[in-house]
């Protein structure tokens, strides 16, 4: 009787310390997936490197390939094409490899980006280099554009990626991608503070037509040819200190990302066999709300891409702002950093859906007005300061998004997992293709409309295209965007239903694999 009540107590005491233990087990669970203000940092640092290097590219390469390497706006236009284009195919391919990786002790994303950073400093190096050769000009800029995109690519995707495996709780992932927006934003006020500000103090003059040549003796010009003190030459060092600048502070990034940061392994549960790219395409592409929600925001990059792509050669040629144009890009970069705390706690409070179409359209009626006014300075500032509160929108809302879209798919695909390299890479790969396309097209307009290389005055046709590139065709864009967005499915509600329901979906892995634990132990 007493072994019995002994038995009886000893069954009693474990019923009573089981919920005890589970407890404990959870809170080392969210402890474990709780990140600390540093590990955000890091992880937001290795953002930078992207965005100072794309700012970089996007505002400044099609003016330095027209003016400074002085290729022709044709051959610009094939080198901006092939380059996004081939940009945009590296994405999956590289999604596919990466997905494939075997575990390492620094994680699957990790190693990836630290043996990628050497060669692309030195592909982007080159890139701004004017080779002392004419007939392999574009040749060169095709190939270490190329292959700089490629390099690009092998530290970006890992990296967005990454954003499911520093934490499985949706909350500390949308604070680290708010952290990161924002330090991305820092790097695009880098790139553009460091591009402009050390090419600008190195601007060549432009040359007149034949046109402006009978002014000159009048003085009416002096102000455009009186600084013969600076040449071409130049301009093509400030381009390559400038470019050498970006290059460390890229691997300083690099650096503070992979020992700052902590790439958890992913669950138990064996990975879904590797598939093809088409498979691929049908998987992602598949499921209704990626879909959606690639499509909004290929309409709306695209937007925003012909307006940085285009908005320096505006604002030189048809503003007539020569001097002052990378004080302007800086004011939209510096508006779109500060404003990013702002939209995270608008999202918050209203949702993201809403963010979007706030976000966006905040940006149509300055867009109109710049185009409509005739050049004024303080109305270009006005209208860079609004265009960087949306710009802000547009770099925070996509990525906030896709980590919902993502588990999404896991919700309704239980049994399909270790693709969340796909969803990110496809959403960069459609992305770059169309910017790709837009920009290819734009430069090539320019041919078309009779652009004049370091001219001080363009055609009249140029102005037209140029106001076109900048305001009517991001307009346009950007509401079509929006429209598609209506359909977009996840909304708040669902977002947090979504987030319980997976959490449900890891307790019972944890409590199979606490039981399968235990069982063989027992046996």
């Amino acid at each position: 009787m007493a072994k019995g009540e002994g038995g009886e107590q000893y069954s009693n005491a474990s019923l009573l310390n089981k919920p005890s233990s589970d407890g404990i087990q959870l809170a080392r669970k969210r402890d474990r997936n709780k990140l600390s203000i540093c590990n955000k940092l890091c992880y937001a640092v290795g953002g930078a490197p992207y965005q100072i290097t794309g700012c970089a590219l996007g505002f400044f390469l099609q003016i330095y390939l027209l003016d400074v390497a002085q290729l022709d706006p044709f051959y610009a236009s094939i080198i901006l094409f092939v380059g996004r284009a081939w940009d945009a195919v590296t994405d999956p391919t590289v999604g596919f490899l990466v997905s494939r990786t075997p575990w390492t002790r620094f994680g699957r994303m990790l190693p990836w980006i630290l043996f990628s950073t050497p060669l692309a400093v030195v592909a982007y190096f080159l890139i701004w280099y004017v080779p002392p050769f004419e007939n392999g000009k574009v040749i060169w800029y095709l190939l270490f554009y190329c292959l700089f995109q490629t390099l690009q690519t092998c530290f970006h995707v890992p990296y967005s990626a990454l954003t499911m495996f520093i934490s499985s709780e949706q909350k500390e992932r949308d604070s680290a991608t708010a952290y990161r927006m924002t330090v991305e934003l820092l790097g695009t006020v880098l790139g553009t503070a460091i591009q402009g500000q050390i090419v600008g103090m190195a601007n060549a003059p432009c040359l007149p037509g034949p046109n402006e040549m009978s002014e000159i003796g009048n003085g009416s010009l002096a102000t455009n040819t009186s600084d013969s003190a600076i040449s071409i030459e130049h301009t093509k060092i400030a381009y390559m200190i400038s470019s050498g600048v970006i290059c460390i502070i890229y691997v300083l990034c690099a650096v503070v990302l992979f020992f700052g940061v902590r790439e958890q392994k992913e669950s138990c549960r064996p990975k879904s066999e590797p598939m093809s790219f088409f498979q691929g395409i049908r998987l992602v592409m598949g499921h209704g709300p990626y879909a959606k929600l690639v499509m909004v925001f290929l309409f709306t990059s695209l937007g925003f891409m012909l307006l940085e792509g285009n908005f320096a050669l505006f604002c030189s040629s048809t503003l007539g702002f020569r001097n002052d144009f990378q004080n302007i890009l800086l004011v939209i970069m510096l508006s779109a950093t500060l404003t990013i705390p702002f939209w995270q706690w608008f999202l918050g409070r209203f949702g993201k859906k809403t963010a979007v179409y706030f976000g966006s359209l905040s940006v149509v009626p300055f867009l109109v007005l710049v185009a409509l006014v005739k050049s004024n300075l303080i109305i270009t500032y006005i209208v860079s300061f609004a265009a960087g509160v949306s710009v802000s929108a547009a770099f925070l809302l996509p990525w906030s998004m896709l980590p919902d879209v993502v588990d999404d798919f896991q919700v309704h695909n239980p049994d399909s997992t270790g693709h969340e390299a796909l969803f990110y890479s496809f959403y960069v790969f459609f992305t770059k293709f169309a910017s790709g396309i837009s920009l290819g097209i734009s430069t090539l307009s320019l041919d078309f409309a009779g652009y004049v290389t370091r001219g001080c005055s363009q055609p009249a046709a140029v102005d037209l295209t140029l106001k076109l590139l900048v305001s009517a065709a991001p307009v346009i864009l950007i509401l079509i965007g929006l429209c598609i967005l209506y359909t977009y499915p996840i909304d708040e509600e669902k977002r947090q239903g979504n987030r319980k329901l997976l959490q449900e979906q890891r307790d019972n892995e944890s409590d199979s694999e606490t039981d399968s634990t235990e069982l063989s132990n027992m046996v």
